[in-house]
């Protein structure tokens, strides 16, 4: 009988739900949170069978402080020393540490749902969220995750600090690529005019977006105050404008210059 071995010869690239980021789930768990679900990502690819100790070892050698060690290890909320940057913390590592599992905790025991200690426990959480998926297959057990990731909020109550904090994250991750596109449009193709007389089809046409994404990066010009739309003496809203109607797109280029950061991409 010849020994099925756990994990494939060949390595395999390391995979990364990308709602993980979108849905804000980075901000909830503890800090084993995101490797274990680049583990349970990994393990989602075919082939691989049995995820548990032997992917553990395959994907985190050299890097076993990403994990805590093992999936047995102790669940924390703070890095070694020299992972962190705490400087956003002036009560100090182990302190900041403290509050989150406070937090944590808090945020479970309303909801009913039993506090993990170790990272495999932390596995079965994410089971009981919906976040992964396990199945007893003839040829051992498999992973999965949902091609959308439920939100924390579906299944947490979330204080309205947080609440706000990851509503901003997932605007600026839908906005972000569709005001890059608007962008690159104003400054590469009219250099940066501060004031252009437009509609939403004729941007639309220009940048190759549809019409709803170019009053999504519209709006969030306006709510960041990098612009103002006017149709007349009176300001306009682009939720509410007709694609074809004009108004002048103002910029204000010095706050915008100011307030984002500018990626340079090369071909």
């Amino acid at each position: 009988m010849t020994e099925k071995a756990s994990v494939p010869g060949p390595r395999r690239d390391m995979a990364v739900h990308n709602d993980w980021w979108v849905s804000g789930w980075e901000h909830i768990p503890p800090r084993q949170g995101f490797p274990l679900t680049m583990l349970i990502g990994t393990a989602c690819q075919p082939g691989f069978t049995d995820y548990q100790d032997d992917l553990v070892h395959e994907i985190f050698d050299g890097h076993r402080d990403m994990i805590g060690g093992d999936l047995d290890g102790p669940l924390t909320f703070s890095w070694p020393d020299e992972e962190g940057d705490y400087e956003a913390a002036p009560e100090g590592r182990e302190a900041c540490g403290a509050a989150r599992l406070e937090q944590f905790s808090a945020m479970l025991t309303t909801a009913g749902f039993p506090l993990p200690t170790t990272v495999r426990d932390l596995s079965e959480l994410y089971l009981t969220w919906g976040l992964a998926r396990r199945e007893e297959t003839p040829d051992g057990t498999r992973w999965s995750m949902r091609a959308a990731l439920p939100l924390p909020a579906d299944l947490l109550t979330l204080d309205p600090e947080l609440t706000e904090r990851l509503d901003g994250i997932r605007w600026t991750m839908r906005t972000g690529p569709l005001l890059d596109t608007l962008i690159d449009h104003l400054v590469d193709d009219l250099g940066e005019p501060t004031e252009t007389l437009t509609s939403l089809d004729l941007l639309a046409a220009v940048t190759g977006q549809d019409v709803g994404d170019v009053r999504l990066a519209l709006a969030e010009l306006v709510h960041s105050s990098d612009a103002r739309l006017q149709r007349g003496e009176e300001p306009a809203d682009a939720e509410r404008l007709e694609a074809h109607r004009r108004f002048r797109l103002v910029m204000d280029w010095e706050h915008f210059h100011e307030n984002r950061v500018q990626v340079s991409r090369g071909d």
